[in-house]
């Protein structure tokens, strides 16, 4: 018996993708991410949920992310928005991975591999600078870049890409803006060169809501895919744009059996640190997941679970596999009844926004967190 799991909700990813390939339309390819372990919602899972809903690539960042899709059978294009080591380089080719570059040495450890006969090219991605500054190689040394790999037999530069710095915690897109004008200045320098990637892309999942003239051909989007809104702001954003009604529905439920249901006097401590003390005779459900679950212990005496529907607060300090609530309210609390840390049970509802709000992060954290020994089942088929 599990004491805690994550269910997903297959269909509502399904939907999600829809949407968002409703708002890019057919003539996008759509590229949504699966990294962080599907944003804690299972990688396999994920990606044969946006496949079905319509995705035509898969975005990973990293290689092992890559191996443990093609060892799953996926056949999708794939696309690492991530670094890849250079002795890694073939292990990448030979699952087809499209990768970003913005290094010289990349490319020249890349012109250096010896190939079969007859084997694909590499595609690569140039990753533009335009105001982020992670990832990225700046105009001038791009051009140079760009030169290179167009110039290299079994090197094809098939896209160039940028990233957004100031999307999505604002509603004043004016950065965003001068970011997208300097990647279109780009991309007609390197076509006055006679150099034509096949892919532009800068879309997140912020931008694929908002801006239709920003897809360009390919659409990078995260978050949304899994039912959650980029900020607050992307969602006044949408209103603001005339976007219409952007349908997203949140896929993720974590559970947990309650382990223990115990009676307390008042001015009973509950927990290390003794931070929290009864005011009266309590009863206290003890629940055995803790923050290296990745229930973070900034939730302490703040967050809410739900206990046979309604909300039971957390009382003392978030342990390392430990969590106590109050459930002195709640009727019929038993050991192993179904607790629920994120998501809905009757008529309550505890969003990663919320667990966010208490926790001082974002959405993206509270699911992507959530240790990966947890097991995902897939439900709603």
């Amino acid at each position: 018996m599990e004491l805690t799991w994550i269910e997903v909700d297959v269909p509502a990813l399904v939907a999600n993708v829809a949407e968002m390939r409703r708002l890019v339309g057919p003539g996008a390819v759509l590229a949504p991410a699966v990294k962080g372990n599907g944003y804690g919602h299972g990688l396999v899972l994920a990606a044969r949920a946006f496949l079905r809903g319509g995705a035509d690539w898969l975005s990973v960042n990293a290689l092992y992310e890559a191996r443990a899709l093609r060892q799953a059978g996926m056949e999708a294009p794939l696309y690492a928005v991530g670094y890849v080591a250079r002795d890694d380089l073939e292990e990448a080719l030979s699952y087809g991975l499209r990768m970003v570059v913005y290094n010289f040495e990349t490319v020249e450890a890349l012109a250096r591999l010896r190939r079969p006969e007859g084997a694909e090219p590499a595609r690569l991605h140039l990753k533009l600078e335009t105001g982020n500054h992670r990832q990225g190689i700046e105009h001038g040394p791009a051009l140079e870049l760009a030169r290179r790999i167009a110039s290299t037999p079994g090197l094809v530069l098939e896209g160039v890409a940028s990233h957004f710095a100031n999307v999505e915690d604002t509603t004043d897109h004016g950065f965003a803006r001068s970011q997208v004008a300097r990647f279109r200045a780009f991309c007609e320098d390197l076509e006055s060169r006679g150099i034509r990637p096949r892919y532009r892309h800068i879309s997140n999942s912020a931008a694929t809501i908002l801006w239709p003239d920003v897809h360009f051909n390919l659409v990078r989007c995260g978050i949304a895919c899994y039912g959650m809104w980029p900020s607050p702001e992307t969602r006044v954003s949408a209103h603001l744009e005339g976007r219409g009604e952007v349908r997203l529905r949140p896929a993720l439920t974590w559970k947990a059996r309650i382990a223990q249901v115990k009676e307390v006097p008042a001015g009973a401590y509950v927990g290390y640190g003794c931070t929290y003390r009864t005011t009266h005779a309590s009863r206290l459900a003890v629940l055995p997941v803790g923050y290296y679950d990745g229930y973070d212990r900034s939730l302490s005496n703040l967050a809410h679970v739900l206990v046979r529907g309604q909300r039971a607060p957390v009382r003392g300090r978030v342990a390392m596999n430990t969590v106590v609530v109050d459930v002195t309210h709640v009727g019929g609390v038993e050991p192993e009844k179904e607790a629920v840390l994120l998501g809905a049970q009757g008529e309550e509802t505890v969003t990663a926004e919320q667990v966010a709000q208490w926790a001082g992060t974002i959405n993206y954290e509270v699911t992507t967190r959530i240790h990966e020994r947890i097991p995902r089942i897939p439900v709603g088929e």
